[in-house]
């Protein structure tokens, strides 16, 4: 449990499931103020105290009536895994990746920056993919989409301090729905846990208790970086 010194204003993109809800649970645990963003509420998020706003920030305009004048921390976690040979991946296989991954990321940055600039020590917090630093077959298109976060991480790094930190989290395979149909029987699963060095693939916690990291002034030194909580499967061998 970490310590909170104040608290803080926090706005979650894609907090209706998977690591979202519970990156979310984690900031409510420590009695900040979230402002929740996904097209629908699960029924776990409206369970949390948490001031929810129907929002696609792929499509259509954002009502940020719900936004208080100052933000303290972005996490933008909408994704895709969309895995195929390259020969059949499409343009607009590749238009759709980078428009959930990073180009709604950009806008969302965008909207919300004068809200960050309010705080003392705001904190940016995207995702990538373990995908991007070791190649894998089949992961061209998505790949490519999170390899633009991770340049997007270094050059609004650089851009926004002192004032806004920026990073990122690169997991490997975490059980969200997304990842369904590639943990869909306990054969997946159990071959999925052999891939990584700690013999287990993700979960929603592994990755939120990151961001919680990340997010609090405990990582007030902590900027551009590209954080891998992927079971080792980037570093050994």
């Amino acid at each position: 449990m970490f310590v909170v010194a104040h608290m803080k204003n926090y706005l979650v993109i894609g907090a209706s499931r998977g690591i979202g809800l519970s990156i979310t649970q984690n900031l409510v645990n420590e009695k900040h103020n979230v402002f929740a963003w996904s097209r629908t509420a699960s029924a776990e998020l409206k369970q949390l105290n948490v001031t929810f706003s129907s929002n696609d920030v792929n499509s259509g305009n954002i009502d940020d009536a719900s936004l208080p004048d100052m933000l303290d921390g972005l996490v933008y976690c909408p994704g895709s895994i969309n895995l195929k040979p390259f020969q059949r991946l499409t343009q607009q296989d590749f238009m759709t990746d980078m428009q959930i991954n990073f180009l709604s990321a950009v806008k969302c940055i965008q909207f919300t920056l004068p809200r960050l600039r309010q705080s003392d020590g705001a904190s940016i917090l995207l995702f990538s993919t373990v995908a991007v630093g070791s190649g894998m077959t089949f992961h061209a298109s998505i790949a490519s989409a999170k390899g633009a976060v991770e340049g997007l991480v270094k050059s609004l790094s650089a851009e926004f301090a002192p004032k806004i930190r920026v990073n990122a989290i690169a997991p490997s395979l975490t059980q969200t729905s997304l990842a369904e149909k590639f943990l869909s029987s306990d054969e997946k699963k159990e071959a999925a846990g052999k891939r990584h060095p700690l013999q287990r693939y993700g979960t929603p916690k592994d990755i939120a208790d990151m961001a919680q990291f990340l997010l609090s002034d405990k990582a007030s030194w902590i900027t551009g970086q590209v954080m891998h909580v992927d079971g080792g499967m980037s570093a050994i061998r």
